[in-house]
């Protein structure tokens, strides 16, 4: 895995943990597992997939408050920053 894709994943962890909302927690942990599946398969995600995901952190965001949307926030923006860096298909 990246070092973003890590500091993604790490970022997401801590904000799942201190979602108060059942729905967002959720959110955040379908894309913490497969920021995890990326690690552990050869596959990595191209932009439509990464897209999906980012999309996802933003809606999860817009529902958050407080510390889990900061942690959010450094979630997407390691996880944006790990997306330049890959090959548009």
């Amino acid at each position: 895995m990246t070092e973003q894709l890590q500091q993604a994943r790490d970022a997401l962890e801590a904000a799942a943990k201190s979602a108060e909302s059942d729905e967002v927690r959720e959110d955040i942990r379908e894309t913490t597992d497969a920021f995890a599946d990326y690690a552990m398969s050869d596959t990595k995600p191209d932009h439509a997939v990464l897209d999906e995901r980012l999309n996802a952190l933003r809606q999860a965001r817009e529902r958050a408050d407080g510390d889990t949307e900061a942690k959010l926030e450094s979630a997407i923006e390691a996880a944006e920053d790990y997306r330049r860096t890959i090959d548009q298909v």
